[in-house]
């Protein structure tokens, strides 16, 4: 029996960020404590690999569960990974890298637009999320939140590297040359940039549920 579209679609995208999981995992550099997990773009990674997992486990028919709030949430945290990022690197890239280079273009560019870009299509098109906005809120929130908690209380005082001329250890270079009250603020930033993303993502899905009415699943 052949596969269906939507069905090739998510075993592509289910494989890719498995697949990039396991050479984060190798190969992610472990020098530092918390190893590549003191990014925020791995976490995305991780999230888009259990997201597209519960998804495909709905095409085909093993499982019911929707996850609504946390696929919501995986695909504004990787939106939020690839606007922050590529604003950060385009204006210095010293501030996101530790040399200013990318090392691997093919893992920049997954981790930065092919993976985000699959995760967003099937959240909106195919899954036809954000229907629950309270669970993907509190999705987003606390995933953000606990990233920025564990940013600050391990990561900052058990690393010494990267390190600026206020603190060091924190994972992206140019907030070790922040004040914590600075910090705060580009945090607050981070978080109200995936709340917009949040709200127009919603936005998108309602007018093309209007559109396309057919159910999500068969």
């Amino acid at each position: 029996m052949s596969m269906n579209p939507r069905l090739i679609f998510r075993w592509t995208a289910f494989l890719l960020a498995g697949g990039y999981c396991i050479r984060m995992l190798v190969f992610g550099g472990w020098d530092q404590f918390g190893g590549p997990f003191r990014f925020l773009t791995v976490w995305a990674l991780f999230c888009s690999f259990f997201a597209f997992s519960r998804m495909m486990a709905i095409e085909e028919e093993r499982s019911t569960r929707r996850w609504d709030g946390f696929v919501c949430m995986t695909a504004v945290i990787n939106t939020m990974v690839v606007l922050l990022y590529w604003r950060l690197f385009f204006a210095d890239p010293n501030s996101v890298t530790s040399d200013g280079q990318l090392n691997s273009w093919h893992l920049e560019l997954y981790l930065h637009g092919l993976g985000p870009a699959l995760q967003v299509i099937d959240s909106i098109f195919i899954h036809r999320s954000y229907r629950r906005l309270g669970a993907a809120f509190a999705w987003l929130f606390g995933v953000v939140a606990a990233y920025l908690s564990i940013a600050e209380l391990v990561y900052e005082p058990l690393n010494t590297s990267p390190s600026g001329t206020v603190t060091s250890g924190l994972p992206y270079p140019f907030l070790n040359n922040l004040e914590f009250a600075d910090r705060m603020i580009v945090y607050g930033s981070y978080f109200a940039t995936g709340v917009v993303f949040l709200l127009i993502y919603a936005g998108i899905a309602w007018a093309f549920r209007r559109r396309f009415p057919a159910p999500a699943t068969p």
